[in-house]
């Protein structure tokens, strides 16, 4: 069974920029689609981007605003998110997810069977 190890996230002020990495461990990234996912208190887990395997196409939510950026090194097995600009809204925990190559619905959470620990973003104002 495949896990995801995630790292990075952090505590950085607003206009601040941080980068997450999520590793998979026991299978190659290039076998998932791969995508994040953040939820903040008391909200639900929303999507972040998705970069797809084979092809490397890539998707991101309105709100990110081209903010953010997601890549693969699949020499390394890892996913990661890069994300610029950042403000107080963007405070959440952060997950990184995998799901089958062939998922069209890509931007649901509920399609996503692998998830990663969540890694903590805070933005101070």
């Amino acid at each position: 069974q495949v896990q995801l190890v995630e790292s990075g996230g952090g505590l950085v002020q607003t206009g601040g920029s941080l980068n997450v990495s999520c590793t998979t461990v026991g299978d190659y990234v290039t076998s998932y689609t791969m995508a994040w996912f953040c939820q903040a208190p008391g909200k639900e887990r929303e999507f972040v981007a998705v970069s797809t395997w084979p092809g490397g196409s890539t998707g991101y939510a309105d709100s990110m605003n081209d903010r953010f950026t997601i890549s693969r090194d699949n020499d390394k097995n890892t996913v990661y998110l890069r994300m610029n600009f950042l403000s107080p809204e963007d405070t959440a925990v952060y997950y990184c997810a995998a799901t089958s190559r062939w998922e069209t619905s890509r931007r649901s959470p509920s399609k996503y069977k692998i998830w990663g620990q969540g890694t903590q973003v805070t933005v101070s104002s």
